[in-house]
């Protein structure tokens, strides 16, 4: 699986949406093909007994349920208190970045 051809490559840089020339195409050859080889070595790796891992910093989800809380204003109310407001939202000034 090592081994790539052209056409693996060309395939790879339509996906990657990169425009290669032919000598590119024959350097990420060998160099990608150096890759999977240096790769493939995790195959020899013995990984029997080991449990899958999902996350090795052991940190917990820490997100909580939502609860609708009462404060006894209504949304309306709160419009009020804004400088400009348009079927019922707060209207602010264009802004560009």
């Amino acid at each position: 699986m090592a081994d790539l051809t052209t056409d693996d490559v060309l395939k790879l840089a339509t996906l990657a949406r990169l425009q290669l020339s032919d000598d590119e195409v024959a350097e990420y050859q060998r160099e990608l093909g150096a890759i999977l080889k240096y790769v493939e070595h995790l195959d020899d790796v013995d990984v029997s007994g080991l449990e899958p891992t999902s996350q090795v910093t052991g940190l917990t989800n820490v997100s909580r349920a939502d609860e609708i809380i009462d404060y006894g204003y209504e949304p309306l109310d709160l419009l009020k208190n804004v400088p400009a407001v348009e079927k019922n939202l707060i209207k602010v000034k264009r802004m560009i970045g």
